[in-house]
């Protein structure tokens, strides 16, 4: 039978294009989703389709939301003067797991990877400092990933805030080198915090 036409291998194709399944998680997910009852099959798929149309960017940081601007964006009492600079919304989600943090975030939308040819220009750091020149921030926390892209990432944003006089910090090396910060247990992702220092 060609693979075309196989239901399981449609299925196992489409759940291998999800980042960190491979081949073979991909068909033991297919199986085991033909082996479901028909209605949660059906709940599952209208779950994602539904909650991917309901997703839009929050219109200050560029979390996700279904409103115009994201709860934390909403909540006043997170206009503190600080915005903690991440990646993207899962590092957001994984920032709030730790619930020490209480102030804004700026989504990036990825980081800069020349070999990649992901430019200033591809992720929102014109957001960014528009930002910067129209809220009142004394402090922009940087916490992309300590990996070459995000010590670049970091680097090229400081440089860029520096002269503006608002203070700037990196978050610390709990986070293990190489890392994600989704995968950071709270603890780890405290101790970051708490150890960030100004560049």
């Amino acid at each position: 039978m060609q693979e075309g036409s196989d239901p399981i291998a449609r299925m196992a194709l489409q759940l291998a294009r999800l980042p960190g399944i491979g081949q073979k998680s991909a068909q033991r997910l297919a199986y085991h989703i033909a082996a479901m009852p028909l209605d949660q099959v059906k709940d599952l798929a209208a779950a994602l389709w539904q909650g991917r149309k309901a997703l839009r960017f929050c219109a200050r940081c560029g979390n996700y939301t279904q409103g115009e601007y994201c709860a934390v964006c909403e909540n006043e009492e997170r206009h503190n003067g600080q915005i903690c600079v991440v990646r993207d919304a899962r590092d957001v989600a994984a920032m709030e797991r730790m619930r020490d943090f209480r102030g804004l975030y700026h989504v990036l939308g990825g980081t800069l990877s020349p070999m990649d040819g992901v430019g200033p220009e591809d992720i929102r750091i014109k957001e960014l400092l528009q930002r910067l020149s129209t809220e009142e921030v004394n402090e922009v926390i940087l916490a992309t990933n300590p990996d070459i892209e995000g010590e670049a990432t970091a680097a090229y944003i400081a440089r860029l805030i520096k002269p503006m006089g608002i203070k700037v910090s990196r978050i610390s090396y709990g986070v293990p080198v190489g890392s994600d910060l989704e995968y950071a247990d709270e603890v780890t992702l405290a101790k970051a915090m708490e150890g960030r220092r100004e560049l």
